[in-house]
């Protein structure tokens, strides 16, 4: 497979909805995903897997249990596995998450808001 660029603002450009990730890339049974988010996300976890937001545009705060980190543009968090967390953003703000292919977006919640079938772009 030949190497390839990804322009980060073409691929969000491809969407508008919040909080539906898209794969754009995948390294070593990691995947790169691009996401819009606006509002309150649900509480979960990752039992298996740790989890990298970027901050891409705007900002949001990362809510933990016993503390909220406000993530800013060029910030980005690790959540590591088994802890509880959920994403806020009162305007919208794009990211960038990084994590294993085995990651559902709700992690050990599912509802209406999974996403098991993510799209490519």
């Amino acid at each position: 497979m030949s190497p390839k660029k990804v322009n980060i603002d073409e691929k969000l450009s491809l969407f508008s909805d919040h909080w539906n990730p898209r794969i754009v890339g995948e390294l070593n049974g990691q995947m790169v995903k691009l996401a819009k988010i606006k509002g309150t996300f649900d509480w979960h976890k990752h039992e298996n897997e740790d989890e990298l937001f970027y901050c891409l545009a705007g900002s949001f705060d990362l809510e933990f249990r016993d503390k909220t980190l406000h993530v800013k543009e060029r910030e980005f968090v690790i959540v590591p596995k088994g802890v509880e967390h959920r994403p806020v953003a009162k305007e919208e703000a794009s990211i960038l998450l990084f994590e294993p292919a085995t990651t559902l977006n709700t992690g050990n919640v599912k509802n209406d808001r999974t996403k098991s079938d993510l799209e490519r772009i």
